[in-house]
């Protein structure tokens, strides 16, 4: 069983760990997912002279390429053995049809999010996913 969230909690990082250990079952009235679209780019920051023009300094923010890797591996058979079966199949069918490779990795790693954003969600609520068509047609 999770443990109770207190009022106005803000939670940093990935949301899977977070969901599974502090958010009850049907306890959310909505979830906006922003997730990163597999757009194979690094997103960095750009930095400004006291001036405010813009500098060449810069730091790599953000990788949004994803790879099948052992975390990939270890969330593909995590969904084959615990989600609901039309999640296991269709993910599992997926596997055999577009093999191991970065849009595999993606929609694993998206899968087991949105597997357990339905769990919290509340059978009244509402999830809105935002989006692109990188990896969403």
């Amino acid at each position: 069983m999770p443990a109770p969230i207190t009022t106005n909690t803000l939670f940093y990082g990935d949301n899977l760990p977070i969901l599974r250990e502090y958010v009850t079952d049907a306890s959310v009235d909505l979830v906006y997912l922003d997730p990163p679209f597999n757009s194979n780019r690094t997103y960095n920051v750009l930095f400004r002279q006291e001036s405010g023009a813009e500098s060449e300094a810069q730091i790599a923010a953000f990788e949004d390429t994803w790879h099948w890797n052992r975390a990939a591996e270890r969330t593909y058979y995590e969904l084959l053995e615990n989600a609901p079966p039309h999640v296991s199949q269709m993910i599992d069918a997926l596997h055999g049809f577009i093999g191991r490779n970065q849009m595999m990795a993606y929609l694993v790693m998206m899968a087991a999010r949105l597997v357990e954003l339905h769990r919290v969600l509340k059978p009244t609520g509402s999830l809105y996913l935002h989006c692109d068509p990188t990896a969403s047609h």
